[in-house]
C-alpha cells in the first residue's frame, strides 16, 4: 500500500503548515506529530524551508504527517510547468453518481477517497486547456493512468476517472482545449466550432493537450506521493482512441502501455464517410431508407451470415467472411414496408462500399458492415438526411477546414474538398503515421480492440491501420529490435462481435470478469492484460469475452476473442455458449484444434 507522501513546493505553504499546527494547539492536542524521529526532523526542516523563503520549484516541503485532507489542499500552492491548479479538494469515500460501464470497467458505484486537483494549461495565448487529476489517499497501486475524450471533446469525463481511481491508477483527464462539449449528463455541443479562427485550439484538441496533461499529472503524482509512478498508461475508446494512438505516435516515451477503442484515428476520412454515407440518402429521393426498414435489412444479413463461426446464434462473428448482398431484399417491382427498391439497394450497396475518390478511384474510408443496420447509432448511417441532421461529418468540415457556419454539406466533392482536408485539417487532428518504431524502442505495448457491430466507426477502419502499420515494418524494419519485423511483439488488435461503439450490444461484449470469476483473471479484463503485457512481458492471445445471446437473451455466453488476423470458431462439440467450445482459427475453413481449451492459462491459438 502506498500512502502520499506530499512533497508540495510554492511559497504560501509554510502557512498551511503554521494553520495545521494552530489547529492542533487549539484541539488540545501536541504540535508535534506521535511520529518517527525522522518525520520530526523532515517537519522542521520543511516548515524551516517553507517561512525562509528558500523553498523553490522541485523541493520537498510537507510530509505524510498532514492529515489527508490538509496535504490535497496543500497541492493548491504546487508551481507546475507550464500550468496553473486552480484548486485542489479532498473527497472521501462516497457514492459515486454513475452506473454506467466504461472502456476501462465495469459500472462503478462508489468511490475510495481521493483528491480531485483541477489545472490549466495555457501553451499558447490562444489556449485554455482544462485537466482534473484524482489521486487515491491510500493503495495507490504506483500506476498513472490517462483516460482519453470523446467526440469533440469540451468537457473532462467523471466515468472514466471513477474505473481507473477503483483501481488503484492516480489518473487524470483533459477537456482537450475547449469548454462546451458533450458532459456526463448529457448536455452540450457535438461541434468543432471552437476551432473557427482558432487554429491553436484545434492542435490543442488533435494531440497537444494529451502531452500538457501527462506533464502537470506526474508533477502533481511526485509532489503528492513522493515518487513517479512506476508505469504509465492510455486508455480510451473514440476519440479517445484517437488520442491513444496519437500518443503512441507523436509521444511515444510517454506511456509504457496503451489501450485503444474503437478508435476515430483517421478523423477527416471517418468525417468524409459519414457525409458519403449521407449523400447517398437525401430525404426525398428514391434512394432514401426509411428507419423503418433497418430491422429487416438487419435480419437478412445475419440470417446470411450467422454460421461463419459453425453455430447459428444470432451474431456475424467475422463480418470480413459475410458475403451478403442486399439485392436479395429487393422489392419484385416498386417499393413496399418487406423489401427495398432498386434505388434503395443502391444505396445499401454504396454505404457498405464505403467513400471513393471520384477521379482516381482510391479508397477514402472503409465502409459499414452488413449485420449492423438496427444498431444504436447507425441513425449517422441510415437516416434520410435533412440540413438539421446531425453529423460529425457536417462540423468536422464546416467548422474545422472551411471555418464556415453555413457550410453546405451537400456541396462536398470527395476529389478536391478531401484534398484540402488532407493539407490542412488531417496533419492535425488524424492519428495515421504508422511508423510506431520508436513506440516499440521504449517498450510500449498497444492493444487495440474495435466492437464489430459499432454502428458509428467501422471496425475496418482499425484492420486498416493495422494492416498499414504491418506494411510499414515489413519494409522499413525498426533494426533496433531483435524481430524487426514482427508485429505482435508490441502490438495486437482485438475484434468483438456484436460490440458497439466502444461497449454495449448483443453477444460477448464484457470485457471485464462477470460475476463469480477472479476480477484479477487477464483473459476476462484488457486492462489487466495489458498491465501484464507491460509489467510481465506475457502477452495476451485472446480476451474472453461474455454476455447474453443475441437470439435467447434468457442465456449468458462466454467467447474467446482471438487476436487479428485470426477468428473465432466452434469446435464442433460442446457447449456452444462456453467459450472453452471454441478456437482461434485462421479462416471459416480452418481445422480447429479439439484439443485446446482457450479458456485454459497460456493456451494458445
Amino acid at each position: 500500500m502506498v500512502r502520499p507522501a506530499a512533497h508540495l513546493w510554492g511559497d504560501r505553504v509554510g502557512q498551511v503548515l503554521m494553520s495545521q499546527c494552530d489547529r492542533m494547539r487549539e484541539e488540545g492536542r501536541s504540535a508535534k506529530p506521535a511520529v518517527t524521529s525522522t518525520r520530526i526532523w523532515a517537519l522542521s526542516f520543511a516548515w524551516l524551508m517553507a517561512t525562509s523563503g528558500q523553498a523553490g520549484f522541485g523541493q520537498p516541503i510537507v510530509g505524510s504527517y498532514l492529515g489527508a485532507p490538509q496535504m490535497c489542499q496543500a497541492l493548491a500552492h504546487l508551481r507546475l510547468p507550464g500550468a496553473e491548479i486552480t484548486s485542489a479538494a479532498f473527497v472521501p469515500a462516497g457514492p459515486f453518481e454513475s452506473s454506467v460501464p466504461t472502456v476501462a470497467g465495469a459500472a462503478v458505484v462508489s468511490l475510495a477517497s481521493h483528491c480531485e486537483v483541477k489545472a490549466v494549461a495555457r501553451p499558447t495565448t490562444d489556449s485554455e486547456i482544462g485537466i482534473e487529476i484524482w489521486l487515491p489517499v491510500e493503495n495507490w497501486n504506483g500506476r498513472y493512468q490517462q483516460t482519453g475524450n470523446g467526440g469533440w471533446a469540451g468537457a473532462i469525463h467523471r466515468r472514466p476517472l471513477a474505473a481507473a481511481l477503483q483501481r488503484g491508477y492516480a489518473v487524470a483527464a483533459t477537456d482537450n482545449g475547449h469548454q462546451g462539449g458533450i458532459d456526463d449528463s448529457g448536455k452540450g455541443q457535438r461541434s468543432a466550432e471552437f476551432a473557427i479562427g482558432h487554429p491553436e485550439k484545434l492542435i490543442d484538441f488533435g494531440s497537444r493537450a494529451l502531452r500538457e496533461t501527462r506533464v502537470a499529472a506526474i508533477a502533481v503524482i511526485k509532489a503528492y506521493y513522493g515518487r513517479a509512478p512506476q508505469y504509465s498508461y492510455f486508455v480510451g475508446c473514440s476519440d479517445g482512441g484517437r488520442e491513444a494512438l496519437m500518443a503512441a505516435q507523436r509521444f511515444p516515451e510517454d506511456f509504457n502501455g496503451i489501450l485503444a477503442g474503437n478508435p476515430g484515428n483517421d478523423w477527416s476520412h471517418w468525417a468524409a464517410g459519414l457525409i458519403w454515407a449521407q449523400q447517398a440518402q437525401l430525404a426525398d429521393t428514391p434512394g432514401a431508407i426509411p428507419v423503418t426498414k433497418r430491422a429487416l435489412i438487419q435480419n437478412a444479413a445475419i440470417a446470411a451470415c450467422d454460421q461463419v463461426d459453425g453455430i447459428k446464434d444470432g451474431l456475424i462473428a467475422d463480418p470480413r467472411f459475410c458475403r451478403f448482398d442486399p439485392v436479395v431484399l429487393a422489392c419484385a417491382g416498386g417499393d413496399a414496408p418487406d423489401c427495398l427498391s432498386t434505388a434503395q439497394v443502391a444505396t445499401l450497396q454504396k454505404i457498405y462500399d464505403g467513400p471513393k475518390n471520384p477521379r482516381t478511384g482510391e479508397r477514402i474510408y472503409p465502409g459499414y458492415p452488413p449485420g449492423i443496420e438496427n444498431a444504436p447509432g447507425y441513425n449517422h448511417v441510415i437516416a434520410p438526411w435533412r440540413p438539421s441532421t446531425f453529423s460529425y461529418g457536417d462540423t468536422y468540415f464546416g467548422h474545422a477546414v472551411f471555418e464556415r457556419r453555413d457550410w453546405d454539406p451537400h456541396s462536398f466533392d470527395f476529389d478536391r474538398d478531401m484534398a484540402l482536408s488532407d493539407r490542412k485539417g488531417a496533419p492535425v487532428v488524424d492519428a495515421t503515421n504508422p511508423d510506431l518504431r520508436s513506440f516499440r524502442a521504449h517498450g510500449g505495448k498497444l492493444l487495440q480492440y474495435h466492437g464489430w457491430s459499432d454502428a458509428l466507426m467501422p471496425a475496418g477502419a482499425s484492420i486498416a491501420y493495422y494492416e498499414t502499420v504491418a506494411d510499414f515494418m515489413r519494409r522499413y524494419p525498426d533494426r533496433r529490435s531483435s524481430d524487426p519485423a514482427s508485429l505482435g511483439a508490441f502490438y495486437r488488435l482485438f475484434l468483438i462481435p456484436g460490440m458497439g461503439h466502444c461497449y454495449g450490444g448483443d453477444g460477448p461484449t464484457a470485457i471485464t470478469p462477470p460475476a463469480g470469476r477472479d476480477k484479477a483473471d487477464t483473459r476476462y479484463d484488457l486492462v489487466l492484460a495489458l498491465e501484464q503485457w507491460v509489467e510481465k512481458g506475457i502477452a495476451p492471445q485472446m480476451i474472453i469475452g461474455s454476455g447474453r445471446v443475441p437470439n435467447d437473451p434468457s442465456r449468458t455466453m462466454s467467447r474467446p476473442i482471438c487476436a487479428y488476423p485470426q477468428m473465432t470458431r466452434y469446435k464442433g462439440r460442446g457447449d456452444t455458449d462456453a467459450a472453452a467450445s471454441f478456437a482461434c482459427v485462421s479462416s471459416p475453413a480452418s481445422a480447429a484444434s479439439q484439443n485446446q481449451d482457450p479458456t485454459q492459462p497460456g493456451a494458445k491459438p
